[in-house]
């Protein structure tokens, strides 16, 4: 009987299986809410506690049933063995120079490893050697959050376990490997910045759990100095906030290391302020938390990137002994495009600019006379980084089909000199991409990226995967993937929206798409949908849906507003529960971009929206596959484990709604590559086989 139902997974496919499974029985315990005067039953609350024997036992029986599936799918292990042609090869990183040396550190992956290892070597005519290798730790352990002092004399890593975030960090003496006995404050521990001198170094983190009241660990996140060689009780917490646990800090030494930068923020607007190394007196330089501000010291001017007026950003430029803003002058007006970052970098600035969401770096001198733009090889994404007091100028590049490349760039000469190329040989050239722009609900226009064959056609039977993010002021641009890659080997189409919410077109794009014009984000990924089927490029038979984390939310709320539209469903590590998300983990950071049910005006768009809430007995979903992972310290599981519940129960007889819960992997995935291919694996066989896709 087993190899006959596995037969079936073959020819017919998982969805013609659909309703032979049975779901793993969920109790219904009803709770009752009522908020503003609205009664909101919940009857999967106690799936919330994930320490509960019962909900682990309940787990364990979903994981059962999902291994059941996905193992079986036939294209699961084609797609892993693909994954490991791609993804295994010898990889290194940009080469760093510390600041006040010549010591030289980098990141390198060789084929077999399952974790990135950091080599190093004293100066340019000397051998690399390995500097700290996490392949030879716990599977695990990751390492997070990397610091070398300026002379490369110590290395400072924090160490994570299962993905939970929470990296404790050590001390390594460079040239003799060992360990300090060195230890830190806190949990989430992060070096921000090292002394000049050595002596010491700043480092924010969260209090212990028992140092405030049971769930605030995740916030009065300060920042302490520690002196080399002195206990952790001795360090001094030297920037904090006693009034609100949600504010951020963070302080760092400029590069020329004469000042002091302190950053305090509260989500999107922040202050910061100064002072010279030596002295007590901290000088102000943007407060009020009136908008977003970021500086940059060089040769005593300091550059100010900001919103403030200016939705798209703008710089202005003054002289230390003049922070005020009265002494501001400004140094890039702001332009159609949105300023993504500044960087000054051997003794120009580069202002990287987003045009129509792909890249646009312009050059300037420290007066601000234009030089020149940097010129790409195509329509892509690059990034520009290096230090204004070294010559080395570092740019990487990719698009949808132009695989990464990491050049040098020749100032003198205007070219991009090549560092390292893509090592293997994958056949682009079949593929193409381009922008198009539809309207959404509203009228708004709305710009979306589509990769394909250069061959497809218009007959409306493509296999597509529309995958989208729209929040947080995060961009959606052209980078090339290979997990993508074979998705188009396999025939299928890329579809990529620029939803409200997101970065792409300045801080009003954002706001667009923020609390209550939320729903504004769902809008523009339902009209994608349809532009793409009324196009002939698909129809709902052979459309998959894809997104994580915020994007997870959004792929849950159009599933439960418009599921005719969508054959299949991927949503990772998803908040689904908006109603009560913001009372786990780090939620209340994202009060100012969601909104909260406390409030009275925010609990009706809210509640409205929120996909948990939204679910009818009886409807025809599409199949879903929600992802999540256990040590997730952003998104809780929760999430998942009540959406599963409550959509089996919704339709048990309707396409398959599964849990896939990963084991020590955090809110961006497993912690060795192997882990990764298969949880992408399980992704994509999940997906193509709901939309009948083979891999040759």
């Amino acid at each position: 009987m087993k190899k006959f139902f596995i037969l079936l997974f073959m020819v017919y496919g998982l969805s013609n299986l659909s309703a032979q499974l049975k779901y793993p029985e969920t109790p219904k315990i009803a709770v009752q809410d009522t908020l503003h005067g609205t009664v909101i039953t919940d009857n999967y609350r106690w799936l919330e506690d994930g320490e509960n024997p019962e909900v682990i036992k309940w787990e364990e029986k979903q994981k059962k049933l999902t291994k059941s599936i996905l193992d079986t799918l036939p294209q699961r292990e084609k797609l892993i063995k693909r994954f490991n042609e791609l993804w295994r090869y010898d990889d290194i990183g940009r080469p760093s120079k510390v600041l006040n040396g010549e010591r030289i550190v980098l990141w390198e992956m060789l084929k077999d490893d399952e974790k990135w290892r950091m080599i190093t070597k004293e100066n340019e005519g000397a051998e690399f050697e390995v500097l700290i290798d996490p392949n030879l730790w716990d599977p695990k352990e990751s390492i997070s959050g990397t610091s070398i002092s300026r002379d490369g004399k110590y290395f400072t890593y924090g160490k994570t376990v299962g993905g939970n975030e929470n990296p404790f960090v050590r001390i390594l003496e460079i040239s003799t490997k060992k360990i300090l006995p060195d230890t830190l404050r806190g949990r989430k521990q992060y070096v921000t910045s090292w002394l000049p001198d050595n002596s010491g170094f700043y480092y924010s983190a969260c209090p212990l759990k028992n140092e405030v009241p049971e769930g605030e660990e995740n916030y009065w996140r300060s920042i302490y100095f520690h002196k080399l060689g002195t206990p952790a009780e001795e360090d001094e917490k030297i920037y904090y906030n006693e009034d609100k646990k949600e504010m951020s800090h963070s302080v760092w030494i400029s590069e020329c290391g004469k000042y002091t930068i302190f950053y305090r923020g509260l989500f999107r607007k922040n202050e910061i302020y100064f002072k010279h190394l030596d002295a007590e007196e901290i000088i102000p330089v943007a407060t009020g938390f009136d908008a977003s501000y970021s500086v940059d010291i060089v040769d005593d001017k300091i550059l100010i990137k900001t919103d403030k007026d200016a939705p798209n950003g703008k710089v202005y430029i003054t002289n230390v002994t003049h922070p005020q803003r009265e002494f501001w002058k400004e140094f890039l007006p702001e332009q159609k495009d949105k300023l993504y970052y500044i960087n000054a970098i051997a003794g120009y600035v580069y202002a990287v600019y987003q045009h129509n969401a792909y890249t646009i770096i312009k050059i300037y001198s420290l007066e601000g006379d234009y030089i020149r733009d940097l010129s790409f090889p195509t329509l892509g994404t690059g990034y520009v980084s290096g230090y204004w007091s070294q010559d080395d100028i570092w740019v990487n590049f990719s698009s949808f089909t132009y695989p990464t490349v990491i050049y040098k760039y020749d100032f003198e000469n205007d070219k991009l000199d090549i560092y390292k190329e893509f090592p293997l040989e994958i056949d682009v050239e079949d593929f193409y991409a381009e922008q198009v722009w539809y309207h959404s609900k509203d009228g708004t226009p709305i710009s979306m990226f589509l990769v394909h064959r250069k061959d497809l056609e218009k007959d409306g039977n493509n296999p597509v995967l529309l995958a989208g993010y729209g929040g947080f002021n995060i961009s959606k641009t052209p980078n090339f993937s290979t997990s993508n890659i074979v998705w188009l080997e396999a025939g299928g189409m890329i579809a990529i929206p620029n939803l409200r919410g997101g970065g792409e077109y300045g801080e009003k794009w954002h706001e667009a798409g923020m609390k209550e014009n939320k729903q504004n984000v769902f809008d523009d990924f339902i009209a994608a949908a349809e532009w793409l089927i009324k196009n002939n490029y698909t129809n709902p038979e052979k459309l998959a849906i894809s997104g994580g984390s915020n994007g997870g939310l959004l792929v849950g709320a159009v599933t439960v507003q418009r599921p005719e539209l969508f054959k299949v469903v991927n949503c990772a590590v998803p908040l689904l529960d908006m109603i009560r998300y913001h009372k786990f983990g780090s939620a209340r950071f994202w009060i100012d971009e969601y909104g909260s049910a406390e409030n009275p005006e925010q609990f009706d768009y809210l509640y409205k929206y929120s996909p948990y809430h939204n679910v009818v007995n009886g409807t025809d979903y599409p199949a879903i596959l929600i992802s999540a992972g256990e040590n997730d310290a952003r998104v809780d599981p929760l999430h998942s484990r009540k959406m599963v519940a409550r959509m089996q129960e919704a339709n048990p007889n309707g396409e398959t709604i599964l849990l896939l819960l990963e084991k020590d992997s955090g809110h961006g995935g497993g912690t060795t590559l192997s882990m990764h291919i298969e949880k992408v694996a399980d992704t994509w066989a999940f997906l193509m086989n709901e939309l009948g896709m083979s891999l040759e």
